[in-house]
Formats: C-alpha cells, structure tokens, sequence
C-alpha cells in the first residue's frame, strides 16, 4: 500500500493506465487491478520462456570474455530494439499528452509539476521496456543459475535504452510542440512512430538488393576500420550497448549512468517546457477558417465521386488512422520494390505476398470506411439508391490499394506482360473480395476501435484471412505456371482448388452477410 496523492501512488496509477486503455479500465475484468485470467496466462507463459533460456543455455560454456563478433552482433541487435523503443515511446508520449485527457486535472492538484513529469516519463519507461524485458529477462535468470552471471547485463541495457527512447521520445514531442503547434505534432509524431517501427523491416528488406554485388566492397572498407585499435575496433565506445549487454562491468556501469543522466536532466530541465506543451494541447481549439472569397458550392460531382472524395478526407484528418494504416502500407513497399528491381525476382513469391498485403490494407481501409461509418442513418436518409452509395464506397476501399501497386506493375508489364497482367487480376480479385467480407460481415463500430476490429467481430476476421491465404496460393501457383509452363498441370489443379476454396469463403461470408435490425 502506498500513500495516496506521493509519488509512488501516481506511479502504480500511471503503469496501470499504460497497460489498460481507458475501456478496458472500465471493464468489470479490471474495476480492481489486473485480469487475473490474464495475469495468470502471462506468468504461464513467462514461465515456458525460462525453460526456453534453460534449453538454450545449459550446453553453452561459461566464458570469461564475449567474443567481439558476438558484441558486434548484439550491438546491431540493440540498435534494433532501440529503434522499436522510440517508436512504442512516441506512441506512449502522444498518448499521454494529447489522449488520454487527465493532464489538466494532474496540474489543477496540489502535487507539484515536476513529480508529475517525473512519474509520467517513468511510466513511458516502464512500459517501453516491459516487452522486452519479459522475454529477455528470462535469459538473465537462467544464465545466473548456470553461471552465465554476464547474462545480468540484459537488465542494465534494457532499462538505459528504455530511459534513454522514453526521455528522446517526450523531448522530440515536446519540441514538435512548440515547432509545429499541437495539432500538427499529432499527426507528425503518429507518422514517426509508424516510421521508426517499421524502419527495421524496411532494412532487412531491402538490405540483399542494396548489398548485392558490393559485398568485397562493404568489407574492405569496413574491415580496417574494426582493425584494434581503429575507429570501430574492439575498444571502441560504438559497441558499448553490446558489452554491457554481455555483463561487461565497466560498459554497464557506463549505460546505466547514461540512462539515469539522461532521466535526471530530461526531467529537470524539461518539465516547464512539458506544463507548456500540456497547456497548448488543453486550450487548442480548432477554428476553421472562412474560405476566400465566401462559401462555394459544387454541385456537378456525380453521387460517386463526393462519397469517394469525403471517405479520403475523413481518413486524411485522423492522425491516429493514417499511423496504422501507413504502418501496412510500409510493409508493401519493399515488395513493391523487387518487382522493379533490376535482376529477376520470384513473380510467384511476390505475386503471393502482394495479394495478401492488399487484401490486408483493403480489410482495413474497408473497416474505417463501410463499418465505421459515422453517419449510417443519414446515408439510409438520402434521396440515392442505396446500391451506388454501396459502389462509392467500395471504390473508395479498393483504390488506393491498387494505385500503389500499379506503377510496380506497369513496369513488369515492360519486361513480362502476361505476368503482370495475370499480377493484376489476382490483386483486383483480392483487394474486391476483403473489401467484400467487411461489407457483408462487418458492424456497425466507432473508429477509435480500430485496434480492436478484430476481437469485435471474429467471424469477419477468421474469413478474411482464409481468403487472403487462398487468393496468395493462387497467386503464386498461377505465377508459377506463367513462370514456367512446362508441368504446369499439377500447379493449374492446385489453383483451381484454391480458387474454389475461396469463393466458398466468399459465399460463406454472403450467407452470414449482416442485416441491421
């Protein structure tokens, strides 16, 4: 029990909010605390990772010196996780900033400016490391036991980057603030957070075409520079994340007094700037301004084109859909990429991929458009079938996905068009059957549940990924017969069970297709 209204009582309020969004808070399941079915499945499932760290340790001999290479490539997985850290940390500082809306309150109560910073920057820490410690710090417990006792440096490294991505996190949105107004820093840091998430992928992606035919190069150069004794040797201050990972005293002695500086300054010289930003996101009120020249009417757009047109724009005005949508998005972009690249990638491969990543980025977009329709019964009202407004928005799911693979495919068709034609069919088909499932299978929803869609509606979700699956595997098995003709009939009896397979989903979704009221 701690004293309410101290430091430690915001503290357990503050970890509580970070892990229970504000309608799980209200749930019967967590009026008191934790779910206890959930608590207990997480301790489970702890519990297996420490028997996963016993089996991957126990042959391993206890060394007394990691070897460099080992450091080399725990380094470069530090920095990895560090950019996932800054990504979850901005998620976390616009979260508590701008959305959760009990800062005014805080400020209003007796307890001082700074606590309330500290306790807030110390929950954005706890909760960016929590993740990573729970499948780490089962390494750390079993290597004590073996008598692996550097393993004790995950701890040290964990919680300094967590520290270090909360506090660069909180002072980026802060300065995004003051630069850009509260606004726009929304919508900027929403967009960075997607970014440095999906950073990681996009590298690994793109990293065998960047480095084909330059491997010589790439260790030439790099090859005296981690020489001892050079810039990037065995010495060097660069791979500090890595040797103190691996419970070097000195480097983790190092990391934790980088991480609690960082902390200690962030929070005392920044906590003023941090009431500041508070204010501005409190008293921002958006006024829009009168168009020049007076109001205009348009009145000569057809029916379709003003559904399509107001869908896009209600989506481009929330900063917090544009996120997850363009975090799908970037996931595409490097197969995308291998389709224009410049030696000859696996059409059935990419083909398979790309029709389950549209499929994806169209349940999505279907979801905000057709299930997270904002005015249903003022549509139901209007003097238009119900029919074209149905198209419209249909055309509003399915178009922005295939704008994006078009220009990818419009290339290929130069080089190879009866793939690319037959690319292009398979998509359409798809992208036209997700937006389908969620039109048929979808309820009514607010858009603030878009993390959620799932679990809300499970039967739409288990039919959208069985014809996501079924349409790839057409994909690649007609690709690879446009690949390579010769016995292509075992691969042609494949497809057509997949395609029949899927328009079985299809109609399955049509028959438990919802009917409101």
């Amino acid at each position: 029990m701690v004293h309410p209204g101290s430091a430690l009582w915001l503290l357990k309020h503050e970890v509580r909010m970070y892990f229970f969004n504000s309608s799980a808070s209200k749930s019967t399941n967590s009026k008191r605390g934790f779910n206890k079915r959930a608590l207990i499945s997480f301790g489970i499932l702890f519990l297996g990772m420490h028997g996963l760290a016993y089996l991957l340790l126990k042959g391993l001999p206890v060394a007394s010196e990691p070897p460099h290479q080992l450091v080399v490539i725990v380094t470069l997985a530090m920095g990895a996780l560090m950019t996932m850290m800054m990504s979850s940390g901005l998620k976390a500082s616009v979260e508590v900033l701008f959305e959760r809306g009990d800062l005014d309150l805080l400020l209003s109560s007796p307890l001082p400016t700074h606590s309330i910073f500290v306790v807030r920057l110390a929950g954005i820490t706890i909760g960016v490391s929590s993740l990573y410690l729970f499948f780490l710090a089962p390494f750390a417990h079993m290597g004590l036991a073996l008598g692996h006792f550097r393993l004790l440096g995950i701890y040290p490294a964990i919680l300094s980057m967590a520290v270090l991505a909360a506090s660069l996190s909180m002072l980026l949105t802060l300065a995004l603030v003051r630069l850009l107004g509260v606004r726009r820093t929304r919508v900027v840091a929403q967009i960075l957070g997607a970014l440095s998430g999906a950073l990681i992928f996009l590298l690994s992606q793109t990293q065998s075409k960047a480095m084909r035919g330059t491997g010589s190069w790439f260790s030439n150069f790099f090859g005296p520079l981690m020489e001892p004794g050079a810039l990037l040797g065995p010495a060097s201050p660069f791979w500090l994340p890595g040797q103190g990972a691996l419970g070097s005293l000195v480097p983790a002695l190092l990391l934790s007094a980088i991480g609690i500086g960082t902390f200690v300054l962030t929070a005392r010289f920044t906590h003023r700037f941090f009431v500041h930003g508070v204010q501005q996101a409190v008293s921002a009120v958006r006024v829009s301004k009168a168009p020049a020249g007076g109001m205009r009417f348009h009145f000569g757009r057809s029916l379709p084109h003003g559904i399509i047109v107001k869908e896009w724009r209600l989506i481009a005005r929330d900063p917090n859909l544009i996120s997850q949508v363009l975090l799908q998005l970037l996931y595409m972009l490097p197969i995308c990429f291998l389709v224009i690249s410049d030696g000859k990638p696996s059409l059935p491969g990419i083909g398979a991929s790309l029709a389950f990543l549209c499929g994806s980025l169209t349940a999505s977009l279907g979801w905000i458009i057709i299930s997270a329709e904002e005015a249903p019964d003022l549509l139901s009202a209007a003097p238009a079938r119900m029919a074209t407004i149905r198209r419209a928005k249909l055309a509003a799911v399915v178009l922005p996905t295939m704008a994006i693979v078009l220009l990818p495919l419009l290339w290929l068709a130069t080089r190879n068009p009866l793939s690319a034609g037959l690319m292009l069919l398979l998509l359409l088909a798809a992208t036209l059957s997700a937006a389908l499932i969620v039109m048929w299978c979808g309820r009514p929803a607010a858009r603030g549940d878009f993390k959620t869609r799932g679990k809300a509606n499970l039967l739409g979700t288990i039919l959208e990924v069985l014809a996501l699956v079924g349409w790839a595997g057409v994909s690649f098995l007609l690709l690879s017969i446009a690949e390579q003709p010769v016995a292509s009939l075992p691969f042609l009896i494949g497809a057509g069970v997949a395609a029949g397979c899927t328009i079985t989903v299809l109609a399955v979704a049509y028959g438990f297709r919802y009917r409101p009221g």
